[in-house]
């Protein structure tokens, strides 16, 4: 091994190298030919040693592939474990990024592919419906900022190695639970002030007139709605192409607009 430690430029390299090295993906090793290419340059500061180098390169080639965001949390802590014990750590790098990568996807695309884009996106849009712009620029500049944090996370993985995930464990799920919580009562809300369905029919009883609407509104206020993206949702579960649905509400709109069972 060289004597040569990592030096705070060394590890931003490899974390901006990190930006165009997870963009490409095939089936047989996942991103770990990208990995490499975005490692190689600190891993050749650390093994001077060719043969070693060659050792840690092959190893890397091995099946990886973890959530984008999250991933420089795993490298950053290889990096480390294999500056301070060379070629010593090859197996237990291996075994820490076959460890975390599942359970660190699970958490970024949990979040950052699902969550936010849910949360953010549809306080985007009830704004935008109200013609204010500023939910728009809230999405982008949120996104901004987790994009330009990653090299953060680098640094983070980096300086803790493998203690991370013990310290962050417990944190990491009662946060994503809280998000979850969060973006439910969020897509309720968007919902009921959002989607508009309601019935037109009306019964005459005794001289009194009772809309079904009424009814409806009393027994769960924005029922409606709620019960259209639910059904609308599960299809979308069921792999029901997203323009069928939409054709689909639009085609029984109008026949029930004709029948006068919905009302605008």
């Amino acid at each position: 091994m060289s004597d040569h430690k990592l030096t705070k430029k060394d590890i931003l390299r490899t974390a901006l190298r990190h930006y165009l090295g997870v963009t490409t993906f095939n089936y047989d090793t996942g991103i770990a030919p990208t990995i490499v290419w975005e490692l190689f340059p600190a891993l050749r500061k650390i093994y001077a040693n060719d043969d070693d180098l060659v050792l840690s390169l092959d190893n890397h080639f091995r099946y990886y592939n973890c959530n984008p965001w999250l991933s420089p949390l795993i490298t950053g802590a290889t990096l480390a474990m294999e500056e301070k014990d060379g070629v010593k750590s090859i197996e237990a790098v291996q075994n820490l990024k076959t460890g975390l990568m599942g359970p660190l996807s699970g958490i970024g695309d949990t979040i950052i592919w699902v969550m936010m884009p849910t949360i953010f996106g549809a306080i985007a849009g009830s704004m935008g419906k109200k013609g204010n712009p500023l939910g728009m620029w809230l999405f982008l500049a949120v996104f901004l900022i987790c994009f330009f944090l990653r090299p953060y996370l680098y640094f983070v993985g980096y300086q803790t190695g493998t203690n991370l995930i013990a310290k962050l464990g417990q944190k990491l799920d009662a946060f994503t639970d809280a998000v979850s919580v969060l973006g439910i009562m969020v897509i309720g809300s968007i919902v009921s002030s959002t989607v508009n369905v309601q019935t037109g029919w009306a019964f005459q009883t005794g001289g009194v007139k009772i809309t079904l609407q009424s009814i409806l509104d009393q027994i769960c206020p924005s029922l409606l709605p709620a019960i259209l993206v639910a059904v609308l949702y599960y299809m979308l579960k069921k792999k029901v192409k997203m323009a069928t649905l939409i054709l689909a509400v639009i085609v029984i709109a109008m026949l029930g607009a004709a029948i006068g069972l919905f009302k605008a």
